[in-house]
């Protein structure tokens, strides 16, 4: 129930209707007083002569007035109406105090009172003065507590007073925890079908007063809000948004701001969305229920999975990310004249990024804005760079990415090893041709994750092998910090895996779930119930492994501790060998950058250490410290002081004769 305060033909008509709806209650207040005997001015009773002019006033008005919608929304009666108006007429008219003090017969109570109006204005009902009323139930006006329910001065909440001049704003009491939802685009056709079973479910009902509570549920909190949004906006409302942890704990609290907020949706013609952030504890979550349930009006309650609530219906929909034909509409529409350049990549972009609508309009209009009218793969490089950033966010507070450096050129390995992972690069290129075009998905969906164990000693090259694939891809590379995914609370573990694979899905980004026999080791004999839940782990494990679109990619340095059924049920396998002599001089001839300075380096001699690839990059930018802190090119006594060190550290045994003429 918005007031028009930005057009000014309203603004004005408003105004002269509110003035001449004061001057009706006015010339109340003075027939009061005269008929008591006191002296009034000429003509200030002539209450024929005010309604006459509100009638010219509401006859000007091109859509109804603040105080005539205000009246309709809380149910106010004539007299009701008449008592809400002597106390706006106090603020906004300099008259009116001398006829509430005729009205009193009493030169210092110039001011309005519940004895007053009771006395004076025409229906007077004493109901109007209760709790329960709409007057003090909404906290319309209130009463000074010193003289007393009838006595005591009324006072307008201000909120109110500038709603019936026109003005509408945010009640400043709820400015800092509720926001106002923009008006949305246009929704994708899976989204728009939900807006049309909120609309019907509204639509059944008495009211929005008895509307059920609107459950979206899923993990795409933006395409909640859109929806949401659409909803209101179908019935004429805006939409606002609370957090559920900036809910009050108390209960005395939580049902203050519900009452405020119920004003506030009347005021300014608005739903409530009340988001459940996934990291949301189960008091917050039964505060939220609990709020839901209680307040009226149209309410949404968003989360990931459905809350139960008992003392109001609830409709339960599930709101996924736009389907993939959905996708390429929204890219055609972000993009604009530029999409029909890059039609190509844009088909990559569809079959590796699962974007929001909202993530798909943000990298369409960065796009645009960097390249403007650039040539066909100018646009296409800016256009996948883009949504690896929109990608981001969520994934980079749960794990570390890594800009990955190294190709192909850089991975010593066997023939076989090499060509077992450009069959994994080519899996996840083609991975949506297989399994949509050609029609590999239609059989089921079990197994089509495409998952990876790197086995070897450390340092033979693991992670490398990540960043070769990630560079290869030009997707993001997420290391796994195992320490912040396993929990010793039941169901944490699942719950942070989650968190993990549905961040990911948005870009199809590469997770490194490092040293994986820490937390995917053989599943123990169930003997109590710490077996059984860490089994429940495991298993949770790989039904999202098997879920997930990207690659997910499992490094081990014993792969004979996971468990065999683990490994069946992963795609590939790649054992990382301990290089040999030969392999160990190529890793050698690559490691100084061609702008480091050396002399005399022995390679073939360097390739007898008995060291993996890790070990000597670590020997290499040691000995470098030293040379350069010497003055000096690279020489074989800095390797030979840089290997005595290594050697030390991994406490390995180093044969003199291994170093022995290394000057």
């Amino acid at each position: 129930m918005s007031t028009r305060s930005n057009d000014q033909s309203w603004s004005e008509a408003n105004r002269r209707h509110l003035t001449a709806s004061l001057g009706v209650v006015r010339a109340y207040l003075y027939r009061h007083a005269r008929t008591s005997g006191a002296q009034v001015p000429a003509g200030a009773d002539d209450v024929d002569a005010a309604r006459a002019a509100l009638d010219n006033a509401e006859t000007a008005l091109p859509a109804p007035s603040a105080m005539s919608v205000l009246v309709a929304a809380f149910g106010l009666s004539h007299f009701e109406r008449d008592v809400l108006l002597c106390s706006a007429g106090l603020e906004l008219d300099s008259g009116f105090a001398a006829a509430c003090a005729a009205a009193q017969g009493e030169p210092r109570r110039a001011f309005p009172t519940f004895g007053m109006a009771l006395s004076a204005l025409p229906d007077a009902h004493w109901s109007a003065l209760t709790p329960v009323a709409p007057l003090r139930q909404w906290e319309l006006v209130s009463v000074s507590p010193v003289e007393g329910l009838t006595h005591g001065a009324l006072r307008i909440d201000e909120r109110v007073l500038h709603y019936l001049a026109g003005l509408s704003y945010l009640d400043p009491r709820l400015r800092d925890i509720v926001f106002p939802v923009p008006p949305g685009a246009a929704l994708p056709p899976s989204h728009e079908a939900l807006v049309g079973r909120i609309q019907r479910a509204w639509e059944n009902g008495a009211g929005l007063d008895e509307a059920p509570v609107v459950q979206l549920c899923g993990p795409e909190s933006e395409g909640a809000q859109a929806v949401a949004s659409a909803a209101c906006s179908a019935m004429g409302l805006g939409l606002h948004v609370l957090r559920a942890s900036h809910l009050p704990a108390p209960l005395d609290e939580r049902a203050a701001l519900g009452r405020l907020w119920e004003r506030e949706a009347l005021l300014s013609g608005s739903g409530l969305l009340l988001e459940c952030e996934e990291s949301a504890g189960p008091e917050v979550l039964r505060a939220a229920v609990s709020f839901a349930e209680r307040v009226r009006g149209a309410v949404f309650l968003s989360s990931r999975e459905p809350l139960r609530l008992r003392g109001r219906p609830a409709l339960h929909l599930d709101v996924r990310r736009p389907t993939r034909d959905e996708q390429r509409v929204l890219w055609r529409d972000a993009l604009g004249p530029a999409a029909s350049r890059v039609d190509g990549v844009v088909e990559r972009v569809v079959t590796q990024f699962d974007l929001s609508m909202r993530s798909i309009r943000a990298a369409g209009a960065e796009v645009r804005g960097q390249v403007g009218d650039g040539e066909g793969s100018t646009l296409g490089d800016a256009l996948w760079s883009a949504c690896r950033l929109q990608a981001r966010p969520r994934l980079e507070d749960l794990a570390q990415r890594i800009e990955p450096s190294a190709d192909w050129d850089a991975l010593v390995l066997p023939e076989a090893q090499k060509s077992l992972l450009r069959q994994v690069a080519a899996c996840v290129r083609q991975r949506v041709r297989v399994y949509e075009t050609w029609g590999f998905a239609a059989q089921g969906s079990r197994g089509l994750g495409i998952s990876a164990l790197f086995s070897g000693a450390s340092g033979t090259g693991k992670t490398m092998a990540a960043e070769v694939l990630a560079r290869e891809l030009k997707l993001d590379l997420f290391r796994i910090d195992l320490s912040q995914v396993v929990s010793k609370y039941i169901g944490e573990t699942e719950k942070n895996l989650r968190r993990v694979f549905e961040a990911a899905q948005e870009g199809g980004a590469i997770l490194l779930f490092d040293e994986a026999d820490a937390l995917f080791g053989k599943r123990t004999e169930v003997k109590d119930s710490h077996d059984r839940y860490a089994n429940i782990e495991v298993s949770y494990l790989l039904q999202q492994m098997e879920a997930y679109s990207g690659l997910a990619i499992l490094t081990t340095n014993m792969k004979d501790a996971l468990d065999t059924a683990f490994l069946r049920r992963l795609r590939f396998v790649v054992q990382f060998p301990f290089p040999d002599a030969a392999q160990r001089a190529e890793i050698w001839r690559r490691m100084f950058p061609p702008s480091t300075p050396t002399e005399s380096l022995e390679v073939a001699r360097l390739a007898r250490l008995s060291v993996t690839g890790g070990n000597i990059r670590t020997i290499a930018l040691n000995a470098a410290f030293l040379a350069a802190d010497a003055g000096e090119p690279v020489r074989m006594a800095h390797l030979q002081r840089a290997v005595r060190a290594e050697f030390s550290k991994l406490d390995k045994p180093l044969a003199e004769a291994e170093v022995s003429g290394w000057t």
